[in-house]
């Protein structure tokens, strides 16, 4: 709705019309300082603190956004998946798609492994000792092994699996409907193939309204972050500032590696210069960065990839949709990184089939991504949960959590770059190993 100087539109249309990362970094800001003066203020009557107050008087509306957060997971993850691998035509998935299909799925494997091994050598979050609600703090599951994390992926009862959110049960089941579906939509039969038809359109439209649910949770992000960040801070104190900075720069050097190592590898290895992409490619990067949508930034990147990289049409109208919906490179970085944080911050540093299971979780669960703004904080549940460290209200799992959250859209904003950055390097590899690259263009 419009609104004009006259304030007619509503009484909060200042706050819609206001660029919503700048709200929340309003409110990481705001909480923080809120949260470092109720920190400083004496103990009040019966050793209760002005801090313990604000968390029991205010904290429902930090813990009602996990909650939020929390109840999207499944239905993004069903929805879009079986949506995602019922839109590549079997007749696609020939020796383009299958080359297209194990680019995006092994970086994505490398992405989240660089973000490991940074994790492992910066170690943000040691000794930082986050705490949490006394009361809510619950025992940790222990943590799977690999191999039964492995043997798990399989589900003996997909619909038990929905009802206990155990994703990568999830995960495999939507993949597998999702092919299953796309098949039968060439189906000689043509009663059966207009049903799927329907069926996909039904699905696609639940995925949708799944997306239009996300973006009205990130509506309320801001309050959610400002009281999340006040609790954090009223009890760690200022000290949460480092945490918090060596996080996001753990993430940007992951981001920056990245590029470097895994595209720029790519691209040398079939005689085309980083240099040159990075500069051709600098309008889709950076309305990504600003944006923080693949989806969004798509029509651009259409563009750029064809005009300007010589890719052919019919590689990019394949490849970039394909990886606004399942390249999340970036994500897969920042998702090793903030995993690793929440262990470190919480005294309980990951074991290494953990970080196996980090890998693996990431790497399919990227499939299901929205290429929206926020979808990579609702990985990050999955991410935690598949580790045995599930996000409860009140615990110190969830106060590390809040603070992931509380950087989110800092963290957002280069990790979306970063993917469509390798969606057209994928296209162009792609374009370049069936001999179909315009070269002319990179001379």
């Amino acid at each position: 709705m419009t609104t004009n100087s006259g304030g007619r539109g509503g009484l909060l249309s200042w706050y819609f019309r206001t660029n919503l990362l700048v709200r929340i970094l309003v409110g990481l800001i705001i909480g923080a300082v809120v949260g470092i003066i109720l920190g400083m203020i004496a103990e009040g009557q019966e050793g209760v603190t002005i801090a313990d107050r604000f968390v029991q008087y205010f904290g429902f509306f930090g813990d009602i956004f996990i909650r939020l957060l929390k109840m999207i997971v499944v239905p993004v993850v069903l929805f879009s998946l079986i949506g995602g691998a019922a839109s590549i035509a079997p007749s696609k998935l020939g020796r383009v798609g299958i080359k297209v299909l194990v680019f995006y799925l092994l970086t994505s494997a490398v992405a989240v492994a660089i973000g490991l091994v940074l994790a492992n050598l910066m170690k943000p979050g040691l000794g930082f000792n986050v705490v949490g609600d006394p009361s809510a703090e619950v025992a940790l599951r222990a943590a799977p092994s690999l191999a039964t994390v492995l043997l798990n992926i399989v589900p003996t009862n997909p619909i038990e699996a929905l009802a206990k959110g155990d994703i990568l049960p999830i995960i495999f089941f939507a993949i597998l409907f999702g092919i299953a579906l796309s098949i039968i939509k060439e189906s000689g039969n043509q009663t059966v193939a207009k049903a799927a038809v329907l069926l996909e359109d039904v699905l696609s439209a639940a995925a949708e309204a799944m997306y239009k649910i996300v973006a009205g949770i990130m509506q309320y992000a801001p309050i959610g972050v400002f009281v999340l960040i006040a609790s954090v801070f009223a009890k760690q104190g200022p000290g949460a500032v480092g945490p918090l900075l060596l996080v996001t720069l753990t993430v940007y050097i992951g981001l920056v590696l990245h590029i470097i190592i895994c595209y720029g590898g790519f691209l040398g290895a079939f005689k085309l210069s980083l240099v040159k992409f990075l500069r051709k490619g600098s309008e889709p990067a950076i309305t990504a960065f600003v944006t923080r949508s693949s989806s969004g930034t798509l029509p651009i990147t259409l563009r750029v990839t064809e005009e300007d990289m010589g890719a052919p049409r019919f590689i990019g109208s394949f490849s970039l949709p394909l990886g606004a919906t399942i390249n999340m490179d970036g994500t897969a970085i920042y998702l090793g990184v903030c995993a690793m944080f929440i262990g470190y911050a919480t005294n309980s540093p990951l074991t290494f089939d953990q970080q196996m299971t980090v890998v693996i979780t990431a790497t399919l669960a990227s499939i299901g991504t929205a290429g929206v703004p926020g979808a990579g904080a609702i990985m990050l549940l999955m991410v935690m949960d598949s580790i045995g460290m599930g996000v409860q209200a009140g615990t110190a799992i969830a106060a590390a959590y809040a603070m992931i959250l509380g950087i989110d859209a800092l963290l957002d904003m280069g990790r979306t770059s970063t993917n469509v950055v390798g969606d057209m390097v994928g296209t162009v590899i792609v374009s370049k190993s069936e001999g179909i690259l315009d070269t002319g263009k990179w001379k």
